[in-house]
């Protein structure tokens, strides 16, 4: 039998295949035989006999003679078109699709029923006859209605059963990972994949952003890539729009290259009603409206991505406050091992001075006041530890006020000088005390105990731990107006305490400041202390508004501290830093 263009062949099975029924056992409704054309199993028509032929400028004779043209009255997804040719071939099932064609510029939406030829006994099927009538045509870029766009209740039902199996393979996948990173790619993935996208976008959102970023990202490889990319909410309407109202957007959009010509659907994802992100998916063609499912869809997996990164962010905060505790506590463990051992060693040594006393173990009376002299010092350092811990627990417990009242500051400096150049000299380190050349007192607005306090511990951790060379003690005047606490200042006073000791290295200066915490916690260190000293001032001279910095070069290398503190007036003559503009601090 010859089979050509017009051929009567395929009315020969229309009778039987009303009766043919799918893989569901749900019979396939009969077809208007308004279309009918056969193919092989590479797409290549056989026959063709189409009533709207000549209305939409089709040529029957042409599509089974020019086996080489590939373009006329083509699938416009010929992949999904020819897997379900071959499996019509495999199983002998006939089935219902509904797909696009091509014809030129022309789109074409058409309901096919695809049944096999059968063939002889012991061969396998190589031929398709294909019936089915025409749903829509874009004729110029416009739709032409043909009959009512109106999915059957078949067509309903798989379109939703695929919707949910996407759905509750994404759903499965988040449920596998609290890391949002892996959360944020296989939504993108898996949604790009099934929907065969162009591109798939997610961005994180935060309430009090503009701007959102791409984070995670699906493409085509002939797109180009976004990730990193930042977008304006704000400029975007699609983007304000689905934050604003958690429901799908479709509209085009221009900027950033996401979709060029195409319109995008933008939906949020939410918790409890409150944005956390943004999925931007585009949409193939306008011939391709989205149904209520296809919406439906967006919103589940939506709401589904929304729960997953606020289960996620929540576990991260968690996560991250877990070890902020864990490492609190294992540093005042630590501390307080220190701490012990601190006070042990000043009581020790005050019980064994007191004790040679009381048995008379003293040879003279001057070696009984050395005795005593002893017992003195180390009461006196007992008490700065003490008075450190408590300095501490009053910080901690928010209780610390100060009152701040002029201080002049070559009282400090000399007061500061008293007590620490003995113990300079004592290790023969050299000890330099200079202030700012003026003919007029410095006057600085604070709390004169609490400034000579953190001066002495700046001075006396600059002499502990110099071997050699020596500390200088410096002031100068910044003439930069200041604020703090609604008073303005006319400008700051700067202090630094530098000297040639061990230094920091730089990997290790984050410490300095942290409560409880040094450099070398461990017990057996060459140096003591409770490593209260600097967190304590930092701390004292904020509460007076100033702030305390620390610079060294590396170990070995010496180290500089410095702090600043309001100046109450500005002095007649100086040598400073002027400058005209504000700070606030």
């Amino acid at each position: 039998m010859t089979i050509s263009a017009n051929s009567q062949l395929p009315h020969l099975f229309s009778q039987n295949l009303e009766s043919v029924t799918n893989q569901t056992g749900v019979p396939i409704p009969p077809l208007g035989a308004e279309l009918v054309y056969t193919q092989d199993g590479t797409g290549r028509y056989l026959t063709f006999d189409w009533q709207q032929s000549e209305l939409l400028g089709l040529n029957p004779q042409q599509l089974v003679d020019d086996l080489n043209d590939h373009e006329t009255f083509v699938p416009v997804d010929k992949a999904a078109y020819l897997e379900k040719i071959h499996r019509v071939l495999t199983s002998l099932i006939p089935e219902k699709v509904q797909c696009w064609f091509r014809h030129k510029q022309e789109l074409f939406e058409l309901e096919l029923v695809i049944s096999p030829v059968m063939p002889k006994l012991g061969k396998a099927a190589t031929t398709v006859l294909v019936m089915g009538r025409l749903i829509q045509a874009t004729v110029n870029k416009k739709v032409a209605k043909i009959v009512s766009k109106t999915p059957t209740q078949i067509e309903l039902a798989l379109r939703s059963q695929q919707h949910q199996k996407l759905v509750n393979r994404i759903t499965r996948n988040i449920r596998r990972t609290l890391d949002l990173d892996i959360i944020w790619q296989q939504t993108v993935d898996s949604l790009g994949k099934a929907l065969r996208l162009e591109r798939c976008i997610i961005c994180p959102y935060k309430p009090s952003s503009v701007k959102v970023q791409v984070i995670a990202e699906y493409h085509q490889p002939e797109r180009k890539s976004m990730r990193g990319v930042e977008i304006d909410v704000v400029a975007e309407p699609a983007f304000a729009q689905a934050l604003a109202t958690l429901e799908p957007v479709v509209r085009e959009i221009h900027g950033y290259n996401l979709c060029p010509q195409q319109k995008i659907l933008v939906v949020a994802t939410s918790y409890q009603d409150q944005a956390n992100g943004l999925i931007a998916l585009s949409l193939q063609d306008e011939c391709y409206p989205l149904t209520e499912s296809e919406i439906e869809l967006a919103k589940e997996v939506a709401d589904q991505l929304g729960t997953a990164i606020a289960h996620a962010t929540l576990y991260k905060e968690l996560e991250v406050a877990r070890q902020k505790a864990e490492e609190a506590s294992r540093l005042k463990s630590e501390f307080l091992a220190n701490v012990s051992h601190e006070i042990r060693t000043p009581l020790n040594g005050m019980i064994g001075f007191l004790k040679l006393i009381l048995e008379g173990m003293a040879d003279d009376p001057e070696e009984q006041n050395q005795f005593l002299s002893e017992a003195h010092h180390l009461s006196i350092h007992l008490l700065d530890i003490v008075s450190d811990i408590l300095d501490i627990a009053k910080i901690e417990a928010g209780k610390m006020e100060l009152d701040c009242a002029p201080v002049k500051l070559d009282e400090l400096f000399s007061d500061v000088d008293n007590f620490m150049r003995p113990q300079a000299q004592m290790r023969n380190l050299s000890f330099r005390m200079k202030m700012p050349v003026t003919s007029d007192e410095i006057v600085v607005q604070g709390n004169y105990q609490r400034l000579l306090q953190v001066m002495l511990n700046l001075v006396n951790n600059a002499i502990k731990f110099t071997q050699e060379g020596g500390v200088t003690v410096s002031a100068d005047i910044v003439l930069k107006k200041a604020k703090f606490q609604e008073q303005q200042f006319p400008g700051m006073v700067r202090v630094r305490v530098a000297d040639t000791g061990i230094g920091v290295s730089l990997d290790k200066q984050d410490k300095l400041f942290q409560l409880f915490s040094q450099v070398d916690g461990s017990r057996t260190r060459q140096y003591g202390g409770t490593g209260l000293g600097l967190a304590i001032s930092q701390k004292l001279v904020e509460a007076m508004g100033g702030e305390v910095h620390f610079y060294s070069l590396g170990e070995g290398l010496g180290s500089t501290v410095t702090f600043t503190v309001p100046l109450y007036q500005q002095p007649v003559i100086v040598s400073a830093i002027e400058s005209d503009s504000d700070c606030v601090f």
